[in-house]
């Protein structure tokens, strides 16, 4: 199915913008971020599996935008596939910190749940590959893909987003998905990221030996010469997925059907690096600045810390303006963290705290968490940076 058919199929169902209303947010989901302006829609999409058969289903749409009324450029972001128990495992997609990060840079980001996961999780599941040895890597693409392809076509109905300039990111198959987003060339795409994309993989009884990976090699080095925007790709070197060697041999397959594409290989993290996209911010946060500033959005993205203030010491524990509960618990926590470390408090006393990979970012959006309020820095590192100026 084309974006095209996507585009009118969504269009069709009673008219996009009448069809989007606010979703219930499910108990046990985030409170929404007030700072990152968090609204959850519902977008009516139809789209095909790798058979033939077609299904319309109204997935959950996740939109933070920055302060103001823009408009923004845009980033839409692409999740992976999980495990098998996708409703209970993967749920409404939010991509909170990365999403922290680009809102900071003056992005709007749309992050789609796509149909098969969440709450439309079933027995229609459009992204069902096939078995190992016959994966249908190209099915799963365009299926994906026609869901980002409906995303823009609603981005273009806000006043506040400029569709004119966005980028596409996505992680495992939202990779895929990503990379098949830049070969479909859409308008209005300036750039494109795939953080350890792919397909087939299993870490538990085939780690670092994905299903068929010669699937994919074809499939990009053929669609390759349709992509136009340069990309930036960024796999680690321990992905329990793919291992080290495999997304070498795809950047090849695809740079050599004619795609531009720059890929990092990115040293071990963690006990698995496909996950790097979450925790190792602190490594690719640089090269994705770097990239985006190439492209033409030279604002930073990276959270600022305060300079250090007199408010009081940082372990003057009754300083901080919080419970008596929250100091005992979490700050004395946080000051038994080791550097680098962050601690936020919101206006009504709530916290959160972070220590190691992308602490302020984390410690912000952990402290907004638990009401949705805006959180200030009380402590970074072994500085206190409260001001009793808002």
């Amino acid at each position: 199915m084309t974006g095209a058919r996507t585009v009118g199929s969504v269009l069709g169902l009673a008219a996009l913008c009448a069809g989007l209303a606010h979703a219930q947010t499910a108990p046990d989901e985030p409170t929404l971020a007030q700072d990152l302006h968090e609204q959850v829609l519902r977008l009516p999409v139809s789209v095909k599996n790798g058979y033939g058969r077609e299904e319309s289903r109204d997935i959950a749409l996740t939109v933070f935008k920055p302060a103001g009324h823009g408009p923004f450029p845009l980033v839409i972001v692409s999740h992976g596939r999980g495990t098998a128990d996708r409703r209970a495992q993967q749920g409404r997609q939010r991509f909170e910190p990365l999403s922290r990060y680009l809102v900071n840079k003056g992005f709007v980001v749309l992050v789609p749940t796509r149909v098969g996961y969440g709450d439309t999780y079933g027995e229609f599941d459009p992204e069902d590959p096939g078995g190992c040895g016959v994966m249908r890597v190209e099915p799963v693409s365009i299926a994906a893909s026609d869901q980002v392809m409906a995303a823009l076509q609603f981005a273009r109905t806000l006043a506040y987003v400029d569709a004119s300039r966005w980028v596409a990111i996505g992680q495992s198959v939202g990779g895929l998905t990503t990379v098949a987003v830049a070969w479909r060339n859409p308008p209005g795409l300036v750039g494109a990221i795939n953080f350890a994309g792919g397909a087939g993989g299993d870490p538990q009884r085939r780690p670092s030996q994905p299903c068929t990976p010669v699937q994919i090699e074809r499939l990009w080095r053929d669609k390759a010469g349709a992509a136009q925007v340069p990309m930036l790709w960024l796999y680690w070197d321990n992905d329990k997925y793919w291992g080290a060697e495999v997304p070498k041999r795809w950047h090849q397959a695809f740079t050599a059907g004619g795609g531009k594409a720059e890929l990092h290989t990115l040293p071990a993290v963690g006990d698995d690096g496909h996950r790097g996209l979450h925790i190792d911010m602190d490594t690719w946060v640089p090269r994705v600045e770097a990239y985006l500033a190439r492209i033409g959005f030279n604002r930073s993205g990276v959270m600022a810390r305060p300079p250090a203030t007199q408010h009081a010491r940082i372990d003057d524990v009754a300083k901080v303006p919080t419970s008596r509960n929250n100091r005992e618990g979490a700050y004395r926590r946080f000051l038994e963290a080791r550097p680098p470390r962050a601690f936020a408090v919101g206006p009504k006393g709530a916290t959160g705290w972070a220590s190691g990979d992308w602490a302020i970012g984390r410690a912000l959006g952990s402290c907004q968490r638990r009401n949705g309020d805006r959180c200030r820095l009380y402590a970074v590192d072994d500085d206190v940076v409260w001001s009793t100026e808002p």
